[in-house]
């Protein structure tokens, strides 16, 4: 990692034609000299001037091809882009997965990343995100490397897009719209599309831009006279009512796919069938999971947010309880407040399960970061009562003392593999032992005329033992209340 401003190399030769140069850097020097009188008294990390002083550059981010005709392939889809961060809290090994993590989203978008580079700074500038001097030498990077675009790792003010774009000449967009795009490219089903879309126009509302014809007023609300009385809307105004008429329209179509999947949920309430949610980061392989364990053929792809549509399929326990198991969204750290909000009536199925898979990366550097960004949106959708199986997948892939650190970290959860099958056994094993029980045995002698009673006991309850005998099936069992009324008349002490 280099820096990308350095002091110059020809301090004599200044000094003959710039005596004043000394003297700045004399003065620097002074400004920055340690004295206990001065400085060992301030509180808090004071950061160092050289880290404040420049964009510091990431190495390794770049997606380029070598391979010719993967390049001219990609070259007439891609963006060409130079991403920038702010760094202000954590160590520089944070602020660099973090801007990783944004290269790996940008590469899912479509686009080709050329360069990344990090400011230090307390907090994001609030003009240009990353203050004027560096914005001007991020335009020198832009021109360096020949980019069209600059995606920032935060979410941008309307003032900080429209500023920074001023300075660097070229389309600026943040973490939350490239997130959103990526969304917009893999909702496949009606209402993710429509979540996606609520989200894109609540994102867009506040970042309306007029110019010209934009900015020019409709005739006025005179009644009538020759001209107007007074000055009508603006077309930007104009826009913005639209998109609230639109994602008014949205809500109540979300609301009305909802009640749909409510009706689903409650058929699976009357027939007690208990549910599990997988629940997870990005790529943490959820949905490998959901295959692995219910053969569903769900998408799977090296790629962030690869499934967005929810899928519930039917499973089984090695004890034959019949459960549903529900593959969500993936989560991100920061993720988009407009996507929590869009995308709650989904993440609801994970409010409504009976347990939850959290699905984490076991081969992710940092891990216990992608648990608490997961926990983070748990937390926001109120489903912080519901039991939690922490899954640590990919353990085929993983440091061996980052599985024994999770591990002993984390009392409820276990090591598993997707990919190879390492651990599902034990996985099923612990779903059975951590699914709500029926809470009354019983014991009958169902006739086989009402052979409905022992289907319900299957798929209701937990069969203990089952006979079949001259008089009808013979049958223990444990099952909810209104189950064990229904078969009450039949049991032996009643015959």
């Amino acid at each position: 990692m280099t820096s990308s401003s350095s002091p110059s190399q020809d301090t004599k030769r200044l000094a003959h034609s710039h005596p004043e140069a000394l003297r700045a850097d004399a003065l620097m020097e002074e400004d920055v000299a340690w004295s206990y009188e001065i400085d060992g008294e301030r509180d808090g990390d004071q950061f160092d001037r050289s880290e404040r002083a420049a964009l510091r550059r990431v190495a390794g981010l770049s997606t380029e091809l070598e391979d010719v005709t993967e390049v001219e392939y990609r070259q007439l889809r891609l963006e060409r882009v130079v991403l920038v961060g702010v760094w202000t809290t954590g160590t520089s090994e944070d602020a660099e997965n973090s801007l990783a993590e944004l290269a790996a989203l940008a590469e899912t978008a479509g686009a080709l990343v050329l360069d990344g580079v990090i400011q230090r700074r307390d907090k994001p500038d609030a003009a240009t995100y990353i203050g004027s001097g560096k914005a001007a030498e991020l335009r020198d990077v832009v021109l360096e490397t020949g980019a069209d675009t600059v995606i920032c790792d935060g979410e941008l003010s309307p003032g900080q897009l429209i500023q920074l774009e001023d300075v660097v000449k070229v389309k600026v967009i943040d973490r939350t719209a490239l997130i959103l795009d990526i969304f917009a490219q893999h909702a496949k089903s009606r209402e993710g599309k429509a979540q996606v879309a609520l989200a894109q126009m609540q994102y867009m509302l506040p970042r309306l831009r007029g110019w010209g014809q934009s900015l020019s007023r409709q005739m006025g609300g005179g009644r009538g006279g020759l001209a107007t009385r007074g000055p009508g809307e603006t077309k930007i105004e104009t826009d913005r009512r639209r998109i609230r008429e639109k994602m008014a329209k949205m809500r109540r179509e979300i609301a009305d796919m909802k009640t749909g999947r409510e009706v689903k949920r409650q058929e699976r309430r009357r027939n007690k069938v208990p549910s599990v949610a997988i629940a997870g980061y990005t790529n943490a392989g959820k949905s490998s999971l959901l295959n692995r364990l219910t053969g569903a053929g769900v998408l799977v792809e090296n790629a962030l947010f690869a499934t967005l549509d929810p899928t519930v399929r039917r499973a089984e326990t090695p004890t034959g309880r019949v459960y549903t198991l529900a593959d969500t969204v993936g989560f991100v750290r920061h993720l988009p407040h407009h996507l929590v909000e869009a995308f709650r009536s989904t993440m609801e199925e994970v409010g409504d399960s009976d347990l939850i898979l959290h699905v984490v990366d076991g081969s992710h550097p940092v891990p216990e970061e992608q648990l608490a960004a997961v926990r983070e949106v748990i937390r926001d959708v109120g489903a912080t009562a519901v039991p939690e199986i922490v899954v640590i997948n990919k353990a085929d892939a993983a440091d061996p003392l980052v599985l024994q650190r999770l591990l002993r970290i984390e009392p409820r959860s276990i090591a598993v593999s997707a990919r190879t099958g390492k651990g599902i056994d034990e996985l099923l094993a612990l779903i059975d032992n951590e699914l709500p029980r029926p809470s009354v045995e019983v014991e009958a002698l169902v006739p086989y005329t009402h052979g409905k009673l022992v289907a319900r006991a299957h798929t209701e309850g937990e069969v203990l033992s089952e006979e079949h005998t001259a008089e009808g099936t013979l049958l223990k069992a444990r099952v909810h209340e209104e189950l064990a009324a229904d078969l009450a008349p039949y049991t032996p002490a009643s015959a």
